[in-house]
């Protein structure tokens, strides 16, 4: 496929971003971007240290091969933070210009700690003084990314995407690679993280139809969240939004990332360290749900097509992809510049390994700027670049053309295998029945006694052989059935739920989620506050009674949150059975002995009584059952 032809598919089905009113940052040329930065590179134990200075870096001098000891970090950095002057001069021209309505205008709506519970306010709480000491982008940085990214608008920039074509296991895979010069999730929205620069990245893959066209079959939207199947959707469900043939995109408001329904997204970030307590607490409410008959997706946050339950030592952040703002694309306010091809023929996107942005040697990365569309932070190879078929699980889905062809491989290879183990079968049932007739053979001569014994553990285990086969032959008898069935389906047109293959789904927050009461906002804003310093006067006044009172106060404020959500009932009905559970473990304990005796004794009672009722069923069942012909003889 030549250049041209690239690009016309790729103009054919190009997305659509729906932006969340309030963003400040969209889609542009890399290499604008490389132009206006500096290249610095950080060798252990050093000091950052500036290699290329903006005015001299380039696309062809950032492609040039580099050697360098290991640990060793190059990265760009496009902007130096505001001075508190420079910010007060800044905010003061906005407001004479009276353009403060760009961040102003977005309105975040009920916050994210009030729909999550106290675990996840106090993780939250922690995750919060931790980002005073570890490395973070400076606050100021994202007004000063907002004024450079101004003023290359000023200078002619328009919206643009870098795309690649990959033609790989019977797909063509547009790959739409979306460079923003800035992520101010943090700063502008209340996020997890501020980073210079963000690559974002959509897949279209495209089937042979006919002789000379395509038509789309499935869409996947790159998430650091979700892996493979659960990153793409068929391109007939619901829940992809179309304009024709353009598919169109939610981005998350600083974040950027991409969600195929608008609304107001969950995401928890879980730390590493506790993920052994995440899966003990999780493995214990299932089991309490079991016992309990509770139905699955109760928890606030839940999320996904299985259930599972909300993490409750996460860290909660709410993603606003509402869709309410700019959009951009084919009939949009704004429409795509001519898509800019890349491949690993591109000097830049090969060479540079660094990071597109500051490194803020941030522990958790966060803060840290990614790498580019080719490559991870640690220099390796994207999978979603060297298999972008796999990536999103479909290395194991044909084509919808060659479904009904590969089934019918199937079907052959079975119904061949099939015929196989039935002759396996056929040979070994005759050497059974040889084995049979020779161990009867040797079944009254003593002087053959060992040889009998090896002849009936070859019988034995010949026999457990042809059991197996024999299994295996209806196994692959009722696959084979099934498979004619999903090819007649199949040739009917019947491709089966679209949501099928989706194990985890990113679902936005629901109506009464996104709309709770403004107290609920405020108690959960000064709630962990109040029980630390309640945990803390009650240590300080009364810390004999401490563990009575801390359980009175933590129930409390547990029936205060239920209140605030509308779950009281539930809580009362988990409060009881709880309570229940505990007052039979104490019976338990106070009682053991006397619980055990009292069973022994209700068993022998129980054994006596079984065995009583056989022996009274045993002596009259003669006299009550005579036959005939007992009958008969008593006569004569």
């Amino acid at each position: 496929m030549d250049e041209a032809q690239q690009i016309a598919l790729l103009r054919r089905f190009e997305p659509i971003i729906h932006f969340t009113q309030g963003e400040r940052f969209f889609p542009m040329d890399a290499r604008t971007y490389i132009r206006a930065s500096s290249l610095w590179i950080k060798r252990p134990k050093e000091e950052p240290r500036e290699l290329v200075p903006a005015t001299e870096l380039t696309p062809e001098t950032l492609a040039e091969p580099y050697q360098d000891e290991f640990g060793t970090v190059r990265f760009l950095k496009f902007v130096e933070p505001l001075s508190a002057t420079e910010m007060a001069a800044h905010v003061l021209r906005q407001r004479r210009a009276g353009r403060g309505h760009l961040v102003a205008s977005f309105q975040a709506g009920t916050g994210r700690l009030a729909r999550v519970g106290y675990a996840s306010r106090v993780v939250d709480a922690l995750f919060s003084v931790a980002l005073l000491v570890r490395g973070r982008v400076p606050g100021d940085a994202a007004t000063a990314a907002g004024l450079g990214y101004q003023a290359l608008t000023r200078q002619g920039h328009r919206h643009a995407y870098h795309a690649r074509v990959v033609e790989e296991g019977g797909w063509i895979v547009l790959q739409y690679w979306f460079f923003y010069l800035y992520n101010n999730w943090r700063s502008g929205f209340n996020g997890a993280n501020d980073h210079e620069a963000d690559w974002e990245m959509v897949c279209i893959y495209l089937s042979p139809f006919g002789d000379d066209d395509v038509r789309p079959e499935w869409v996947a939207f790159a998430s650091h969240d979700y892996q493979g199947d659960d990153l793409r959707r068929r391109w007939d469900d619901p829940e992809v939004h179309k304009q024709g043939e353009h598919p169109v995109i939610f981005a998350g408001a600083g974040s950027h990332a991409s969600y195929f329904s608008p609304g107001e997204y969950l995401t928890e970030i879980e730390l590493n360290f506790l993920a052994p307590v995440t899966r003990t607490l999780g493995f214990v409410r299932n089991l309490w749900r079991r016992l309990m008959r509770e139905a699955e997706g109760n928890d606030q946050g839940e999320e996904g097509e299985e259930g599972g339950g909300a993490n409750v030592l996460a860290i909660p952040f709410v993603d606003f992809a509402r869709g309410d703002g700019l959009s951009i694309g084919p009939g949009q306010e704004e429409e795509w510049e001519t898509p800019l091809l890349i491949d690993e023929s591109t000097g830049w996107v090969r060479a540079y390994r660094g990071l597109w942005g500051l490194y803020t040697q941030d522990p958790f990365a966060g803060e840290d700027a990614p790498a580019g569309p080719m490559y991870n932070r640690d220099g390796s190879v994207r999978r979603a670049w060297y298999d972008p078929i796999g990536w999103a699980g479909l290395d194991k889905v044909p084509p919808v053309a060659s479904m009904v062809a590969v089934s019918q491989a199937r079907f052959t290879d079975l119904s061949e295998q099939r015929d196989v183990l039935r002759r396996e079968v056929s040979d070994k049932m005759v050497e059974l029945r040889g084995l049979e007739m020779q161990a009867a053979a040797m079944r009254n001569q003593p002087h053959l006694q060992q040889m009998y014994l090896q002849t009936r553990s070859e019988i034995q285990t010949l026999s457990v052989e042809i059991n197996r086969l024999q299994a295996r032959i209806a196994a692959d008898g009722a696959m084979i059935d099934t498979l004619l069935r999903h090819i007649k389906r199949l040739e009917a047109g019947d491709l089966g739920p679209p949501r099928a293959h989706i194990r985890r789904a990113h679902i936005p927050a629901s109506a009464s989620e996104a709309h709770l009461s403004r107290l609920a906002e405020i108690w959960a804003a000064i709630s962990v506050t109040v029980l630390l310093v309640a945990f803390l006067l009650l240590f300080y006044f009364n810390p004999r009674f401490l563990p009575f009172w801390m359980v009175t106060i933590l129930a409390f404020f547990a029936f205060i949150e239920a209140g605030m959500r509308g779950t009281f009932t539930r809580l009362v009905g988990s409060f009881a059975a709880a309570l229940a559970v505990v007052a039979t473990l104490v019976l338990i304990y106070e009682f053991f002995w006397f619980l055990v005796g009292l069973g022994v004794l209700i068993l022998a009672i129980y054994i006596l009584w079984d065995n009583l009722q056989e022996l009274l069923h045993r002596n009259r069942g003669p006299a009550a059952v005579t036959s005939p012909g007992d009958m008969h003889t008593s006569d004569k």
